[in-house]
C-alpha cells in the first residue's frame, strides 16, 4: 500500500469474491509501505470488519519491491497471489490464473500485458526500457511483466531464499526457475503514478548492477577501443611531424579529445562506483525492511524471515 486510500476498499471486496471463488480458507495480507494519506487506517478498519485481512505496517517507506518480499514472507497459503492493490491489475485474475496452472502444471502463473499501456512516450520507452534490460541479463525477463502472479508454496520458499539488500523482482523471479507460463492480460490505467521517469530509471540501473556484470566488461572493452584509436591516431601524427605537416593549429581538437576522454573515465569510474556501493550495502547486512506492526497474525515466531 503506498497511496492507496482511494482503491483499498474496492480492492478488497473484489479480492475477497475472487478468492471465495476458489476457496473458504484463504488470507489476505497487505503491506503498507510508509503510505502518506490514511492507507493504514482504512486497512485496519478492514481488519476489524473481516480477520481474514491482515496487516503488515512498515516502520517507514522501504520501496515496492522490498515491501513485496515482505508480503510474500508473512503469506502462509499452498498458493500465493501476488498483486498490487492500486486496481491496475485486476484481482478476478486469480480464477483464470488458477484455471492456468491446473491446466499446465507448474509452479507459477504470471501476466503478461498484450499491448503496453498508457501513451507513446509509456509504451516506447518501456520497450526501451526491456530491451537494453534483457541485453544485460543471462536470464531475460519477459517484455511487459506485470507484479500479478499466482506461485505454489514451493516458489514463494525458493524466492525468499534470496537474501540480498538490493530487491529487484522480476530478475529474481526469473534466476528462482521452476516452471513458469504466461496469461495475457490487459492492465488498467489510472491518473496519476508512484513511477516517476527518475524513479523508472534508478529502478533500471539498480536492476542491471545487480544482476549482471556486463557494463563492467563493455568498461574493459571500450577502453580497449580507445586505446587501439589512440594509437592509431598517434602513428598518424607522426608520420604527419616526419613530413612536416604539423604546425600551431589544432587546439579545438586537442580540447575536444581532452573533453571526450575525461567524460569517458568519469562514467567509467561511476560505474565501477555503483557496483562498489551494491557490494557495500550487501555487506553491512541490514534488514531490508523493517516491521513497526502486525494486525491478525498468530503469535510466534513467523515461519519466514523477511
Amino acid at each position: 500500500m503506498y497511496q492507496s486510500a482511494s482503491s483499498l476498499r474496492a480492492f478488497c471486496e473484489r479480492a475477497s469474491a475472487a478468492a471465495a471463488g476458489l476457496t473458504g480458507a484463504y488470507e489476505i495480507v497487505l503491506v503498507n509501505d510508509g503510505s502518506p494519506d490514511d492507507s493504514l487506517a482504512i486497512a485496519l478498519d478492514l481488519h476489524r470488519r473481516d480477520p481474514r485481512i491482515k496487516v503488515v505496517d512498515l516502520s517507514r517507506n522501504f520501496g515496492h519491491h522490498k515491501a513485496l518480499m515482505t508480503g510474500l514472507a508473512k503469506a502462509t497459503g499452498d498458493l500465493v497471489f501476488l498483486i498490487d492493490c492500486d486496481l491496475e491489475e485486476d484481482p478476478a485474475w486469480l480464477g483464470t490464473f488458477h484455471q492456468l496452472l491446473h491446466a499446465r502444471g507448474g509452479d507459477v502463473v504470471y501476466g503478461v500485458q498484450t499491448s503496453r499501456k498508457g501513451g507513446w512516450f509509456e509504451r516506447v520507452s518501456g520497450q526501451l526500457f526491456f530491451l537494453a534490460f534483457n541485453s544485460m541479463l543471462t536470464h531475460p525477463v519477459p517484455p511487459n511483466i506485470v507484479t500479478a502472479r499466482l506461485m505454489t508454496r514451493r516458489y514463494v520458499d525458493a524466492l525468499l531464499q534470496h537474501d540480498e539488500r538490493e530487491v529487484a523482482l522480476a530478475p529474481l523471479w526469473q534466476i528462482t526457475g521452476f516452471e513458469q507460463h504466461p496469461s495475457p492480460i490487459v492492465k488498467e490505467s489510472r491518473p496519476g503514478t508512484t513511477y516517476s521517469l527518475r524513479r523508472r530509471i534508478s529502478v533500471f540501473v539498480s536492476a542491471i548492477t545487480a544482476f549482471s556484470n556486463r557494463p563492467l566488461i563493455y568498461i574493459f572493452q571500450v577502453g580497449i577501443a580507445v586505446m587501439l584509436l589512440s594509437m592509431l591516431a598517434g602513428a598518424v601524427l607522426f608520420y604527419q611531424w616526419l613530413r612536416g605537416g604539423i604546425g600551431v593549429p589544432g587546439w579545438a581538437s586537442i580540447m575536444v579529445s581532452i573533453w571526450f576522454l575525461g567524460g569517458l573515465m568519469i562514467f567509467c569510474i561511476g560505474v565501477i562506483g555503483i557496483y562498489l556501493a551494491k557490494v557495500f550495502t550487501e555487506t553491512k547486512r541490514r534488514p531490508y525492511t523493517i516491521v513497526r506492526a502486525e494486525h491478525g497474525f498468530t503469535s510466534g515466531p513467523p515461519s519466514h524471515r523477511p
